[in-house]
């Protein structure tokens, strides 16, 4: 909690934000983008739980450098019996995120997500599983071809990129959700026709 901040005297640390103006808040991404949705100075409804009692209170965001912002730091815990730990070495940033969640999806699940196939890719990925863009996507597909990859999943936003230095042999297929990319792998495993990537 930020002193001197909009939800001071409103919010406490440890209270569990669950809607804004009657949206639920299911990720940190969602909490930040009905903050910022309407204009600083706008009074927005929060609900929230406190010791496992519902409350609601009304905050006016503050204006930060034309943001609005209420003082509040986001803590993020989503509810899962699973608990998953990576661990590997020489990878930073986000670029990871959709292999990893499909790489976790196929230690939980009983099927094959490849059907034999060696599949690459790379992308962020948010906490709604939406894929976004990503840099250095040529070096990624030079690197996947070499380590033999016949296929790379690639972000819809970096398709024209991908397209721009296309390698020989790697079939690029688009994919903007991890649900997305599920049903694309579904779709090479039927020795189907997946999303190709386009301009």
């Amino acid at each position: 909690m930020v002193a001197g901040g909009a939800a001071a005297g409103h919010l406490q640390v440890g209270d569990v934000i669950t809607s804004v103006d009657g949206t639920p808040v299911t990720s940190a991404t969602t909490l930040t983008g009905l903050i910022k949705a309407k204009p600083a100075g706008t009074a927005l409804t929060f609900g929230y739980t406190r010791g496992g009692a519902p409350g609601t209170t009304s905050i006016a965001a503050k204006d930060d450098k034309g943001t609005p912002r209420v003082g509040i730091s986001i803590k993020e815990n989503q509810p899962s019996p699973i608990t998953v730990s990576i661990s590997l070495a020489n990878v930073g940033g986000p670029s990871a995120g959709l292999m990893f969640a499909l790489g976790i999806v196929d230690k939980v699940e009983p099927a094959d997500l490849t059907g034999g196939l060696k599949i690459a890719g790379t992308g962020e990925i948010d906490e709604d599983g939406k894929v976004g863009i990503i840099g250095g996507i040529d070096h990624k597909m030079v690197a996947a071809k070499r380590d033999g990859a016949s296929v790379f999943l690639v972000p819809a936003g970096n398709c024209a990129e991908a397209l721009d230095h296309q390698v020989k042999g790697l079939e690029l297929v688009k994919v903007t959700t991890l649900d997305d990319a599920l049903h694309q792998l579904e779709t090479l495993r039927a020795h189907g026709t997946p999303t190709a990537c386009t301009r």
